[in-house]
């Protein structure tokens, strides 16, 4: 049994490491340094909407599994990271809405809490593996809830160049058209936002721009649990969006926020890896304060990103943080670019 769990965690992260692979910021990860190592010829780059399809097919390839984590509180992981969901008899109160191929699935699994409707979608910011589905649900009555800057960045278009890793260094453009009308929050806060529904009290509070300048913490008072969403990476380097507000000061102080609130008892969950608690996110925010310092004082020092990468200064980190998502050198990029 421990040897099939085992096997089943690392066939998902590989897959999740896979879907974003193919999302490099040509900005963040330079092609010299990405470029494969066996050139087979020229390879035509995808379309922007192929690009997009092949990263949502990957994400949908992600296995949902189902996790109670309070009596009225369920967590559902899998197709672009976690779904949290209060039930009962005032609805269902849903926390980020996974890729939009996964909406059957996410549908049937809503479905099978119980009879109450979908009140309301809280998103935690903006990115489309967390709002893909606000659109169904609220076609079906929901009203979708988020930061004032989650409707900004969700009504504004985004042109990221991306590096494809099936050609020699090859760019091309994953372009994000406006989201439709139907799938922008139609409720936004600047700063914190409360519920009290289904005998719980929920706590929604911006962070200061941290993985996005669109960030929001969801805190369930009374079952202790918390929704970071993708402020927090568990047991992995985090991708951080630099064009869009990211920045690694902010993620740090994150943790620290949420480090504040919580207790060795409180479930904290997570972005991406499995559900957490205080002790993973301690051991988290330290990995960020270390990576932090250590590039800082390669970029004091006159370094440009690549000569910092070449430094290998998280060689010592990456056996245990650098098997997920991003790897090592990957992130030196990352930290270099939001400091």
């Amino acid at each position: 049994m421990q040897f099939n769990s085992l096997q089943k965690q690392i066939s998902r992260r590989e897959m999740l490491r896979d879907s974003f692979t193919l999302v490099l910021l040509a900005q963040v990860f330079p092609a010299p340094l990405l470029r494969p190592a066996a050139a087979g010829g020229e390879v035509q780059a995808p379309s922007a909407a192929d690009l997009l399809a092949s990263m949502r097919a990957k994400f949908n390839a992600v296995p949902m599994e189902k996790q109670k984590l309070a009596d009225n509180v369920t967590m559902f992981d899998g197709p672009g990271g976690a779904v949290t969901v209060l039930n009962g008899p005032d609805g269902k109160f849903v926390v980020d809405t996974f890729v939009a191929p996964a909406w059957p699935k996410l549908r049937a699994a809503l479905d099978g809490l119980g009879n109450a409707p979908v009140s309301q979608v809280i998103n935690t910011h903006w990115h489309f593996d967390h709002t893909d589905n606000n659109a169904h649900l609220h076609a079906a009555g929901a009203t979708v809830i988020a930061h004032e800057n989650t409707k900004k960045r969700m009504s504004e278009s985004h042109d990221l160049p991306v590096l494809y890793r099936g050609a020699d260094g090859a760019l091309a453009s994953l372009h994000f058209d406006p989201s439709p009308a139907g799938a922008l929050p139609q409720l936004t806060f600047p700063t914190g936002y409360n519920l009290e529904v289904n005998g719980e009290t929920l706590v929604l509070q911006h962070f200061a721009p941290a993985h996005t300048d669109s960030d929001i913490y969801v805190h369930f008072q009374k079952a202790n649990v918390i929704s970071m969403a993708d402020t927090f990476f568990n047991g992995m380097y985090p991708y951080i969006d630099p064009g869009t507000g990211g920045n690694i000061t902010g993620m740090i102080a994150a943790a620290d926020k949420i480090l504040s609130l919580a207790d060795n008892d409180t479930k904290i969950v997570a972005g991406h890896g499995p559900l957490g608690n205080k002790a993973d996110l301690t051991k988290t925010r330290d990995m960020l304060v270390t990576t932090r310092d250590r590039v800082q004082k390669l970029k004091s020092a006159g370094k440009s990103a690549l000569e910092a990468v070449a430094e290998k200064p998280f060689a010592d980190l990456d056996p245990v943080w650098g098997n997920g998502i991003i790897n090592g050198d990957q992130f030196v990029h990352i930290v270099y670019l939001t400091l």
